[in-house]
């Protein structure tokens, strides 16, 4: 479609009567309107965590003693495969490229909804019976190599549960690749006239950059799965070496779409954070730009490293040497965003609300991801804590500390909007403080436990680990628990939570300039950017605005009077929690 049929669509109404969220009932059918189809993600991506929770917490209870006295050791390789699957597949890519994306995309480019409504239906979907087929996996004994599924150890175990964790990983990855599709023209095609790519809001340009991302990497897994699938179901050797396969080759097709998937958990929580930093400290974004384009150059570098996880792989002198500076070099784009968002906060009105304190939260562990990520893309290191519970720590600290961090900061941030109730400040706190404790308390020992030779991926182990698994486990005892106040929070703001107004953070990107929730077809007229989306102690500048569609003036024309939304007369004061939630109108 060309820039002007996609445009005339856009401004057209997304839906047929009956087609948007008015009932919910509405949440459990076909639905294309965007904003459905971001909470289908959302609860389902929920559900989700908490059955991977569940095997977490069964994992730690185990690990608590050196003995297998919990599950015996054929189950607990199951649960932790199972785990790992769940929590990635199902729990961080779908909630970030499926739900925040989805929800917020069209909002903020002011958009109708998406370009392709019913392909957005049908990706959600697909995700819902990729995750249901594989939880179904439990009745005839799940899959136990690994959520990396290497053979030959997937071609001779359960095979009856890894055909199934075959399956549902191909119907989970079409569903990446459909959204990923549909998310990308929307952001290039259907921009609110005006709105340059370099006046989007950064969440935005991160999504753009994850899309990139899922269409490049995720055919190369699909391709990976189906010639397994031919090994395990049909004989074939192409992983075996017995008939001319090669294992190692599966490993480069799996790596290559699975460490940039690391970048498709991430990258939307870095936008997510991008988003809620300038607004919670009441000041512009430092360096928009290098924010912007460092998304695009972590998408970029993140399709040339996948190799590192391969030195222990009998991989040659020369392609260790270009895949650990490869490695090393990715932390500088994401090094410019940590330093981008410390120059923010510096002198700013810091509120330290749930949002803030999350994001903050969120810097502080991914720094210490990213320090052990630049560790262990030395050749020497990774090859001696290779398979040790360094990299368990390593992971968790980049992708729970970051993604499940930056989620929630993104999830206390929009909650006004999605909901139109605010949320409780203090379970909130608790939340952060009890999340933020029982996640360090976890995997910080797991560090020392790595260096000191305790291997992953094994329910027996030396008694003289003991003492550091306990701490492990008492850590994960907390985070479970951090699980209440946060149930607890959501449920009872969204029957008694106060009115949130339509913009109680003062926001100035466009999805604030809606109603909370937004109609169904998103705006009442087209919008006009009247601000840039970070222009917080500019002056008596205006905030963004959009122009009824009955009103017949040029976009640019519009932007020009004083806007009947009220200015803000001081952006850079720090607003009381109190004041930042306005009491229904009159």
């Amino acid at each position: 479609m060309t820039q002007a049929e996609l445009q005339e669509q856009a401004n057209k109404p997304a839906h047929a009567p009956g087609h948007g969220a008015r009932r919910w009932q509405d949440y459990f059918t076909f639905n294309t309107d965007h904003k459905v189809i971001g909470i289908q993600y959302l609860v389902a991506a929920f559900f989700f965590f908490f059955v991977g929770g569940i095997l977490a917490t069964i994992i730690r209870v185990e690990l608590a003693t050196p003995a297998s006295d919990f599950v015996s050791p054929e189950n607990y390789n199951r649960i932790f495969t199972m785990h790992g699957t769940i929590m990635i597949f199902l729990w961080v890519v779908p909630a970030g490229t499926g739900g925040f994306a989805n929800y917020l995309v069209p909002l903020m480019i002011g958009a109708k909804d998406m370009a392709f409504p019913k392909l957005n239906a049908v990706a959600f979907w697909m995700n819902a019976v990729g995750g249901i087929l594989l939880l179904t996996s439990f009745f005839v004994g799940p899959a136990e190599a690994g959520w990396t599924s290497y053979p030959p150890l997937s071609t001779i175990a359960s095979k009856a549960g890894e055909a199934i964790w075959i399956l549902s990983i191909l119907i989970a990855g079409t569903s990446s690749i459909l959204g990923g599709l549909n998310i990308g023209v929307t952001i290039l095609k259907m921009r609110v006239p005006g709105m340059s790519l370099n006046q989007m809001p950064l969440f935005c340009w991160s999504i753009l950059a994850t899309t990139a991302l899922q269409l490049l990497a995720t055919p190369v897994l699909a391709a990976a799965l189906i010639l397994l699938s031919f090994d395990l179901l049909a004989g074939t050797t192409f992983f075996n070496p017995t008939g001319g396969g090669d294992p190692v080759v599966y490993q480069h097709m799996f790596w290559f779409y699975s460490h940039p998937a690391v970048y498709i958990m991430i990258l939307p929580f870095f936008g997510a954070i991008s988003e809620v930093i300038p607004v919670h400290a009441r000041k512009p974004i430092f360096g928009y730009r290098a924010i912007a384009y460092s998304s695009i150059a972590i998408s970029f570098l993140g399709l040339l490293v996948w190799a590192h996880h391969m030195f222990t792989s009998g991989t040659p002198g020369w392609m260790r040497m270009f895949f650990m500076i490869a490695s090393m070099i990715i932390a500088v784009p994401t090094g410019i965003k940590i330093f981008s968002w410390l120059a923010t906060l510096w002198g700013g009105k810091i509120a330290l609300e749930s949002p803030m304190l999350f994001a903050m939260g969120f810097i502080s562990v991914f720094v210490i991801g990213g320090i052990t990520g630049v560790m262990v893309a030395s050749v020497p290191f990774d090859i001696h804590v290779h398979d040790t519970y360094f990299i368990v720590a390593h992971l968790h600290y980049v992708l729970f500390g970051g993604s499940v961090l930056g989620l929630y900061a993104g999830f206390y941030h929009w909650f006004p909007k999605v909901t139109g109730r605010m949320y409780n400040e203090t379970l909130g706190r608790i939340h952060f403080i009890l999340t933020f404790v029982g996640f360090n308390l976890t995997f910080m020992p797991m560090h020392e436990l790595g260096l000191l030779g305790m291997n992953r991926r094994i329910a027996i182990y030396d008694p003289k680990f003991q003492a550091l698994n306990e701490l492990a486990t008492i850590g994960a005892i907390i985070m479970d628990t951090s699980i209440i106040p946060f149930i607890i929070n959501v449920f009872w703001s969204l029957a008694r939570g106060e009115k949130a107004g339509d913009n109680p953070w003062r926001a100035l990107t466009l999805e604030w300039m809606t109603s909370s929730p937004p109609a169904i077809e998103n705006f009442d007229g087209v919008p006009v950017l009247a601000t840039g989306p970070y222009d917080y102690g500019m002056g008596d500048r205006e905030y963004q605005t959009y122009v009824p569609l009955s009103d017949e003036r040029e976009p640019a024309l519009a932007a020009g009077p004083k806007s009947a939304l009220r200015a803000d007369p001081d952006p850079t004061v720090a607003v009381n929690p109190e004041d930042r939630q306005p009491k229904d109108k009159e």
